[in-house]
């Protein structure tokens, strides 16, 4: 394969991104203990007027990692964090992971059923979380391996009066205030960092060996899987992110950190990213249009990362003229096809620079994207990473695909995951050649060695940036006593890219609403997921041996919506 691989994109590439990249062969946090080193004065978070510098940053760190360690974490015990944006989840991160241990991000959205499978397949002994999903962490528990909690809220980082006043905004918005009493098992995390000490148990890492992060994706052909990133896979992506915005300024830079760090995508090109280069997360726990145009103007932010939906949404906000967004200059767009529409006017916008990626979970995850101050090429997902070979695999030749023909597009380099947790068979099946990763996904490559995507191979659904699987829904529908087949496909939807429609063949003699069905999957899936469009059928068309056709209904669906 190296000989067919002609590596066309190397030529647009400008003299200030290497090729080739030295990683080294350092542990994720070492980069933090770097930045405290040469910044320690930078501001390195903000949060609704609370503002911590690296110093104080590696500071907390280094007590909950200690705290850990007195709680038994050792090296690779998966610590699973359950957290929405905040200063705690950015601590608990690197905490866990200089205590030795394993990171599993876990969707504060989960529902019970999904949160207990996520801990249980994992194995995570520790859990980490916000006090609302705390009552969930109980129930789930018995069936888990978990033992110890520590437990955090909002408001234990907002400064004064805000912390005082968020327990009723809170009440307010969720009808409900959780208290966490400690005991044994239960640990308040403001109590954690007091407690914990500076001292630590100093573990050895083999960084393109030891994971760092099990990183949970779906499937179509069963449940999530835990991507098994290594420390270089992740510390790997992060730098080649750095060398792809090579203007930014060490030290100088205003990154705002609304994309969810549960997500890969926001792990690496927000959190992990800031810290690699010292600059100033300006974090919030959920992404409002209005906030985070107000949060730009008074924060003067320089780096966007967001998916499609967000740019769109800010678009079309009816107050965006009354705010100053031109303090951004790039943005790394992801999760999702951005429209070349909405590049553009976001750029008049902002006068930054907007690019489209592409990647996967399972690459940590950017393994393409369109140069910020290059050559960009419009509908097109750009061109390798530095480091990343990537080609189109010809279904009929079973070998690299001839210029513009589609294929599967399939990738290497130092990014790539590991495998699977404790999925052999799954993770053979995910490689060719050895360290070639499939993507899943449909595209082709221009002569000027620009890629395409013109469909998914999965049947994976993206609504709003979030990845959806039919059959997580499907499981979910099959359960309901009144139904007797179900599937769930993508539709195209203008704001969040595509939507969840199912379609429903009732058992004989039953009766199910509209509304009942939606109740059911608010109560059993995670909002996003919960399917916006709802069709009664009496027959599913299906082949000669019973599979239901979803290819079918999907182009059907499209077109009733074209």
């Amino acid at each position: 394969m190296e000989q067919l691989l002609e590596r066309p994109w190397a030529s647009h590439y400008p003299t200030e991104i290497p090729q080739k990249i030295d990683y080294g062969n350092k542990a994720i946090h070492h980069y933090l203990l770097e930045t405290a080193k040469n910044h320690p004065e930078k501001k390195a978070l903000y949060f609704y007027g609370t503002e911590m510098t690296y110093k104080e940053l590696l500071r907390q760190v280094k007590k909950l990692a200690n705290y850990l360690q007195d709680l038994g974490v050792e090296k690779g015990d998966r610590v699973a964090i359950m957290l929405a944006n905040c200063p705690q989840g950015v601590i608990s991160y690197y905490a866990a992971l200089m205590a030795g241990g394993i990171v599993v991000q876990v969707n504060p959205m989960y529902t019970e059923r999904e949160m207990q499978y996520q801990l249980k397949d994992s194995g995570s002994k520790f859990l980490i979380c916000l006090d609302l999903f705390y009552p969930k962490a109980v129930k789930v528990k018995s069936n888990t391996e978990v033992e110890q909690i520590i437990v955090t809220g909002i408001k234990d980082y907002l400064p004064f009066p805000k912390n005082l006043l968020y327990p009723f905004v809170q009440r307010k918005k969720t009808n409900m205030i959780v208290k966490v009493k400690e005991s044994e098992c239960v640990h308040l995390f403001k109590n954690a960092i007091k407690k914990g000490r500076d001292t630590l148990i100093e573990h050895d890492f083999e960084p393109a060996e030891d994971i760092a992060l099990l990183q949970y994706t779906g499937g179509t052909t069963g449940f999530p899987k835990g991507v098994m990133l290594t420390h270089k896979n992740i510390i790997a992506n992060s730098i080649m992110c750095r060398y792809w915005l090579y203007k930014c300024r060490e030290g100088e830079e205003s990154l705002l950190a609304v994309l969810p760090f549960f997500h890969v995508f926001g792990l690496t090109t927000v959190m992990n990213l800031s810290v690699l280069i010292g600059a100033k997360m300006i974090i919030l726990p959920k992404f409002d249009p209005e906030e985070v145009m107000e949060t730009i103007q008074k924060q003067r932010s320089t780096i966007f990362p967001g998916t499609p939906t967000m740019y769109i949404a800010l678009l079309n906000h009816p107050n965006l003229k009354k705010y100053d967004l031109s303090s951004i200059e790039s943005c790394v767009s992801g999760s999702a096809p951005l429209p070349v529409e909405v590049q553009e006017k976001f750029e008049r916008e902002t006068d930054g620079k907007v690019v489209e990626g592409f990647g996967l979970t399972e690459a940590s995850p950017v393994t393409h994207a369109n140069l910020v101050w290059g050559n960009r090429v419009k509908g097109s997902v750009g061109i390798p990473w530095p480091d990343t070979d990537s080609y189109v695999l010809s279904a009929e030749k079973q070998g690299p695909a001839d210029i513009g023909e589609i294929g599967e597009i399939v990738v290497r380099g130092p990014q790539v995951m590991k495998g699977y947790w404790n999925r052999p068979e799954e993770t053979a099946a995910t490689f060719m050649d050895g360290d070639w990763l499939l993507t899943g996904d449909l595209g082709y490559m221009d002569e000027n060695g620009y890629f395409y995507i013109v469909d998914r191979k999965k049947d994976m659904i993206i609504a709003g940036g979030f990845n959806i699987y039919p059959r997580e829904i499907e499981e979910v529908l099959y359960e309901h006593p009144a139904i007797q087949e179900a599937v769930a496909v993508g539709v195209p939807d203008e704001y969040r890219g595509e939507t969840v429609k199912v379609y429903i063949v009732l058992k004989e003699g039953t009766q199910l609403t509209e509304e009942e069905l939606e109740a059911f999957c608010r109560e059993n899936l995670a909002a996003y997921k919960v399917p916006r469009l709802y069709e009664f059928r009496k027959e599913l068309p299906k082949t000669a041996v019973g599979k239901i056709l979803r290819r079918t209904l999907a182009e059907e669906a499209k077109q009733k919506t074209s």
